[in-house]
């Protein structure tokens, strides 16, 4: 069984539900693929829930790769799972590359979110980063595709740059060139950021950048809901004199 759900109180309410009148054994444990972007804590309390019941497995798998990949079949998950239960690993592997493209396993049951959520906090800031530096060039009077193609060729160079450049007209077919439609959006962003800065306080992790790209992306998502979340170009680009 593979759930995809928006936040922590989804899931856990998904799993009452499946586990609360107990379910039938079966010849092969049952498999539960948590594809969903949630705390690792909580996720670990729905594993110790299907595992004390003796409902089957529980493994976390985050995805990576959006609207785009799910599409086209090349999405990339984090696995969280034990490797010391024979086969678990391989089989969600199995199940995930139906899906997808890459399977990372990054370890036990948890580890996947806790990669998923250190990917998109660093997501979240190059997004920024990004939109800053091709608002500064553009507005020194440099042209936006030559300005993205020099950065794609030199150490600035990242996916926010050269996948999902925040600058419209820079990459064919992106949010940004067809009005910041599709793709990831602000408010699940914004969700994924507070998750990450929520685990990292928990593990005593500083964070210097967190309060600032927090608070850039909640001002953005006033003023664009339900854009993808390189629409944060356009929130800066209004905030320039």
């Amino acid at each position: 069984m593979v759930t995809s759900l928006p936040e922590p109180q989804h899931v856990k309410s998904v799993f009452h539900v499946i586990l609360k009148d107990g379910l039938p054994k079966l010849a092969q444990d049952r498999l539960f693929i948590d594809c969903s972007t949630i705390d690792p804590s909580s996720s670990r309390e729905v594993a110790a829930a299907v595992q004390s019941t003796g409902s089957g497995r529980f493994v976390d798998a985050p995805m990576s790769g959006g609207v785009v990949g799910a599409t086209a079949g090349t999405l990339t998950f984090m696995l969280g799972a034990p490797s010391d239960v024979p086969g678990l690993v391989e089989r969600a592997e199995a199940a995930l590359l139906l899906m997808g493209k890459k399977v990372w396993h990054l370890g036990d049951q948890g580890a996947g979110l806790s990669g998923k959520l250190a990917n998109n906090y660093l997501l979240a800031v190059a997004n920024i980063a990004t939109a800053e530096a091709m608002n500064l060039g553009i507005r020194w009077g440099l042209q936006p595709a030559v300005l993205g193609q020099m950065i794609n060729s030199s150490t600035g160079r990242c996916w926010s740059s050269e996948v999902n450049n925040p600058a419209p007209g820079v990459i064919k077919g992106s949010p940004a060139s067809r009005g910041y439609t599709g793709g990831f959006g602000v408010s699940l962003m914004k969700k994924d950021l507070r998750l990450a800065v929520e685990a990292a306080r928990e593990s005593g992790t500083a964070l210097e950048l967190a309060d600032t790209v927090q608070q850039v992306y909640e001002a953005t998502e006033k003023e664009h809901r339900g854009k993808d979340f390189s629409v944060v170009y356009q929130y800066l680009t209004s905030k320039s004199k």
